[in-house]
């Protein structure tokens, strides 16, 4: 946890030091209380005592409490600010770093799970600060200054108080080594449980057409009664502490008391109310020595928790990236719109086998080049290799004559136009969706997303929607068809205007009429940029200046095609399986 507090700001800082300060002040005006008390007693069995005495003294004691009450509000607003501030520091940073995940991390954790830490996880170190720089600063400063006050008190007082603080820190003791391995399980336990709750939203119409709900309630219910047991083992082990805490401080009292009443039994009339003070004053502080602990107690039970918390979001923020950023800005290259592949072979940082192997391609300014083969052949890996989503294990890729490994990853990104293989739509409006591309800085106009919508024929199902262009789609793009979905995600790429497109499989859910008008439009708005395509259909790549065909990670045919048609049985095998020799004949 200590490493997370390099995210405190100097403000932070200075906050804390004030809230130190205030809390030094606050315990001082508290432990000042019994020595007026004390006095008070005093007066009051002292013959002849005035009682405008009296009420100077009470005076005195109500002017502590109200000054510990002001200083508790303080430094309650100082560790609320600085638990809010550390919070979204912490946060925003936490965010940076998985928006700088490669693909192979995200898959590490797992996508609840990142989800999880950058929300409940940092909200249990939030409160943890919050209440810790109250109580855990407060806490033993109170205890050291109230001992240090009654050590010459009295031998056997002292000796009872020291005993019933050993009490108090058995207990806390066996209770953390057993609750504590339980935490790490009950944040693992929430990771499922988001997960499952994703998973059957995201779900939903296929949970309700195989009529799974029983099912997902199952798994949903095995998962949270796990996570309440363990909850409720943890919070009936912690509930052991208070009554111990009241019973320890009830004894100790009543003890104080015994010990009290033998002493002055015993002792000379003059020395009796001098021990009965003392007696007022021991039990006071003494009992501000077990509060202290008892606000130890309440720090304890979060401590835990919130450190399992931290060493999850440490693991995230620990984790090196494998996709470093270069320097190269991407200006002022010797080509353009190039893309060269040289014997690039990649595998998966945990996998054994090669998923490609020695792929060497060109695509020059203005090409359209095509990728097809059977499903698992590396297809979609392929191109992810060009943005820089994977670096290539072995070789290099070349985008306009530079290693993709030596530009900025924002540089790089800047001259690409991406359509992903599942169509990816935001909790947003139409034009915002389509001008995407811009980052937000508003670079792309009105008339530019009017247009990309039209190129990727999208124009019509958008113009009969309520709000036309400015319409909300819902989150994932729930309430518009998979094929609107494909044309908006190609409208977004249009609208970027890249030198390079990448089109991974994303006319599949386009009927064969809306395909072909789209390509052709396309091809007309496109013809200065290079296109690498992924596709299944044959009727999608025929027309491509070069087609490319993998077959188990290897490039088993390259070329037009008609050349592909007589020199690759693959390619041959994936066309018939389409299109009649008629058909392929006529093309």
């Amino acid at each position: 946890m200590i490493k997370l507090f390099k995210n405190l700001t100097k403000k932070d800082v200075c906050f804390i030091l004030v809230a130190i300060l205030l809390i030094v002040f606050q315990v001082r005006l508290d432990l000042k209380l019994p020595d007026y008390m004390s006095e008070i007693t005093r007066l009051v069995q002292t013959t002849g005592s005035e009682m405008s005495e009296i009420l100077k003294n009470g005076g005195y004691m109500l002017l502590c409490a109200f000054g510990s009450l002001l200083s508790a509000i303080f430094v309650g607003y100082l560790a609320s600010n600085v638990s809010a501030r550390f919070s979204m520091n912490t946060r925003k940073k936490l965010f940076d770093k998985i928006e700088n995940l490669g693909l192979h991390e995200i898959k590490q954790f797992s996508t609840s799970s990142l989800i999880t830490r950058t929300t409940n996880d940092i909200t249990q170190i939030q409160m943890f600060i919050a209440m810790g720089l109250q109580l855990l600063i407060k806490a033993p400063i109170t205890a050291v200054w109230a001992i240090t006050k009654i050590l010459n008190k009295n031998l056997q007082w002292s000796i009872l108080t020291a005993i019933a603080v050993l009490i108090l820190l058995s207990v806390i003791f066996i209770i953390l080594i057993v609750v504590l391995p339980r935490f790490k399980k009950v944040q693992i336990l929430i990771d499922r449980l988001n997960n499952d709750t994703r998973d059957n939203l995201t779900g939903i119409r296929v949970v309700r057409a195989f009529n799974a709900e029983s099912y997902q309630e199952e798994k949903f219910e095995k998962t949270n009664n796990e996570l309440t047991k363990t909850q409720l083992f943890n919070q009936k082990t912690f509930s052991v502490m208070q009554p111990v805490m009241y019973l320890v401080m009830y004894f100790l009292t009543l003890g104080i008391y015994l010990i009290g009443a033998s002493l002055i039994q015993s002792a000379m009339m003059s020395d009796k109310l001098a021990i009965f003070s003392d007696m007022v004053v021991f039990s006071s502080y003494s009992m501000q020595v077990i509060m202290s602990f008892l606000m130890l107690t309440m720090i304890f039970m979060m401590l835990p928790r919130a450190q399992v918390s931290a060493n999850r979001i440490n693991e995230v923020l620990d984790t090196p990236l494998s996709i470093q950023d270069g320097n190269f800005d991407g200006l002022n290259t010797k080509e353009e719109g190039t893309v060269e592949f040289k014997d690039v072979s990649f595998k998966y940082p945990d996998a054994d086998e090669y998923l490609l192997k020695n792929i060497s391609f060109k695509a020059n300014k203005g090409e359209t080049i095509a990728f097809i083969g059977s499903t698992g052949s590396g297809k979609s890996t392929l191109i992810n290799l060009v943005p820089r989503f994977y670096d290539a294990t072995d070789g290099c890729v070349l985008v306009d004559g530079v290693d993709v490994k030596e530009y900025t990853q924002e540089a790089l990104r800047n001259k690409i136009g991406y359509v992903s293989q599942k169509a990816i739509i935001f909790d947003d409006t139409i034009a915002n969706n389509v001008s995407y591309g811009d980052n937000g800085k508003g670079a792309i106009s009105k008339d530019k997303i009017k247009e990309a919508i039209d190129v990727a024929q999208a124009t019509e199902f958008v113009l009969k929607m309520k709000d036309q262009y400015d319409s909300h789609i819902a989150q994932g793009g729930s309430n518009v068809s998979g094929g609107q979905k494909q044309r908006l995600s190609i409208a977004r790429a249009i609208a970027k205007d890249p030198e390079i497109y990448i089109f991974d499989d994303t006319f599949s859910a386009l009927d064969y009429k809306t395909d072909a008008i789209l390509r052709q439009a396309l091809k007309k708005h496109t013809k200065n940029s290079t296109q690498l395509i992924v596709a299944q259909r044959i009727g999608t790549i025929m027309n491509a200046d070069k087609i490319i065909v993998l077959e188990n990670g290897k490039c088993v045919g390259m070329g037009k095609h008609q050349d592909l048609l007589k020199s690759c049985d693959v390619y041959k095998q994936i066309a018939l399986s389409q299109l009649s020799k008629e058909e392929l004949e006529n093309a």
